[in-house]
């Protein structure tokens, strides 16, 4: 990881504020400097006092109001923030959006939106205002608070702070002024989000707020939003009109370490999360990977793969990313595994070949298959870009609302024309569309057990090569995303199994790698159909 740290909050480098506002007592002053007196006049809504503004907050929004272009509009535009859980990020967003609404950056009649992923995050944040508003009488009079509707609206200027969840649709048409996006790592789709980016570029010196914990996964908006502002972070990309503010730990860092406790939390030494309840947490976490999972994730803001209990460390998996020469493994011998899916869910085909530069290494060709009918739904709901991958070729949209089986068949077809393919191994659940004209036609077509006992020597294979970096899949997009999905289950005799459904997301692609690369590395093996069955006697000649 790039050190992307923001070190400029705590140092005491210079912050352009140029004087160019007026207050009422006539005195001049910079943007930095006005808002950080309006949030300072503030108060809290459960204690009453002025609003707690720490150095490293001040030092914050010093940097987003203070610096100006030659017109006097604000340079930084969208603020992309990652701060731990417990870090007060809802009640600095909700200073934020009152400064724009009901504070000098407001705009007459602006649009001041409070979005989250669901109503009662979006609530959350609306109550923080709220009750900033409600705790001084000279806030309350300058307001219309109408909490049925989640709004606030100043009365001199007409200017509106409304909380908003998933709904893109209704948000068409907005043109706000200032954009709260909390809690991005949770947000499952990405509408309401272009929604309102769209709106902030219908007029100048608007300003986005993207602020929240570390998330899970890749492939979704969250990892999309962080890993643009990391490029800028680490002088990658230069974009002086977005401000990273990234509190972030690498993921082989000791998570026992306080002195990484204190470096993601820059709240910890003023009591925002409380260190003794995280010593608590931390010796809860020794012995229960669980919620070592979590606190790494909650509290360091270590991103994490999808799984809380992940089969391989997905860094690790990245390292067989290199590109796969097709053409060098024409005419290989070839084993292909094949998980069918139901009507509407991925189909996955997996190709697999033993090294031809490393004799204990693997390769592996995947593809991918799911209904042409509402790829794009498909892909809000399942939280990744069917779209791109199907117009990069790692996907098939097949025609109607369902898989056309015959697409599969012919895809198989098409890797016998160009390898040698010795098996082709089918998970028995949906496979007899596509297995029978394959087997009526000779194809060397079997049924391949899913049974603990088959299944966890398989995994132990394919594990023994992605930790060895003996597994080459040329970084296919899918793939990674349903190996990141996947939920490994341990059962009482120690034998493991991919659950599909204690996995997180698709894991078709991962079940189709196991079965094409466990029989690729018994490649010694005779031909033969392994069939199902819950007595292990049966499999013992496999």
């Amino acid at each position: 990881m790039s050190d992307t740290y923001p070190y400029w909050l705590f140092d005491n480098s210079p912050i352009d504020d140029p004087a160019i506002f007026e207050t009422p007592s006539g005195e001049i002053i910079g943007g930095g400097e006005r808002a950080v007196r309006f949030i300072r006049a503030l108060r809290h809504p459960k204690t009453g006092k002025p609003f707690q503004l720490d150095r490293w907050q001040e030092r914050l929004i010093r940097r987003i109001y203070g610096p100006r272009d030659a017109d006097g509009h604000r340079i930084v535009e969208e603020v992309v923030m990652m701060i731990p859980r417990g870090g007060r990020k809802t009640t600095l967003g909700a200073a934020l959006a009152l400064l724009h609404s009901i504070g000098p950056e407001r705009v007459p009649h602006g649009q001041v939106i409070l979005a989250a992923y669901d109503r009662e995050q979006a609530r959350i944040a609306y109550d923080e205002a709220s009750g900033i508003v409600a705790a001084r009488k000279e806030t309350k009079a300058a307001t219309r608070v109408r909490d049925f509707v989640h709004e606030i609206e100043h009365r001199a200027s007409g200017a509106t702070l409304k909380a908003v969840s998933s709904d893109a649709a209704a948000q068409n048409g907005k043109t706000p002024s200032f954009v709260l996006i909390d809690e991005i790592h949770a947000w499952k789709k990405r509408g309401l989000y272009d929604v309102l980016r769209t709106g902030l570029t219908k007029t100048e010196n608007t300003l986005c707020v993207v602020i929240s914990q570390a998330g899970r996964g890749t492939d979704n908006l969250a990892d999309e939003a962080f890993g643009y502002a990391r490029r800028v972070a680490a002088g990658e990309i230069t974009k002086p009109s977005l401000l990273p503010v990234i509190f972030e730990t690498p993921k082989d860092a000791d998570w026992r370490d306080e002195a990484l406790w204190h470096r993601a939390n820059p709240g910890l030494k003023f009591g925002y999360p409380v260190l003794k309840k995280m010593r608590t947490m931390a010796e809860e976490a020794e012995n229960r990977p669980a919620i070592r999972e979590k606190f790494r994730n909650d509290h360091l803001n270590i991103w994490l793969d999808k799984s809380t209990d992940p089969f391989v460390d997905m860094s690790i998996y990245d390292k067989g990313s290199t590109p796969i020469d097709l053409d060098a493994l024409a005419g290989a011998p070839c084993w292909i595994g094949v998980d069918m899916s139901t009507t509407t869910d991925l189909t996955a085909v997996v190709a697999a070949f033993r090294d031809p530069d490393d004799e204990d290494g693997f390769v592996v060709i995947p593809h991918f298959f799911i209904p042409g009918d509402n790829v794009r739904a498909r892909g809000e709901r399942d939280g990744v870009p069917y779209p791109t991958w199907a117009e990069e070729g790692h996907l098939t949209p097949t025609p109607g609302n369902v898989i056309d089986y015959r697409a599969v068949e012919q895809h198989i077809r098409d890797l016998a024309d160009r390898f040698d393919v010795r098996e082709i191994g089918f998970d028995r659940a949906y496979a007899m569309p596509v297995m029978s004209p394959l087997q009526e036609d000779g194809f060397p077509v079997l049924t391949i057990a899913q049974a603990p006992v088959q299944q966890s020597g398989a995994l132990a294979t394919l594990e023994r090569a992605i930790i060895g970096g003996k597994l080459q899949h040329g970084g296919h997009p899918v793939l990674r995303w349903n190996f990141a999905n996947i939920a490994v289950q341990t059962g009482s005799t120690g034998l493991r199994t991919m659950n599909k459904g204690k996995s997180t997301d698709r894991i078709d692609g991962a079940v189709a790698c196991w079965m094409a690369v466990s029989r690729a590395a018994a490649n010694d093996a005779p031909p033969k159909s392994i069939l199902l069955s819950e007595n292990a006697a049966d499999y013992a000649a496999w």
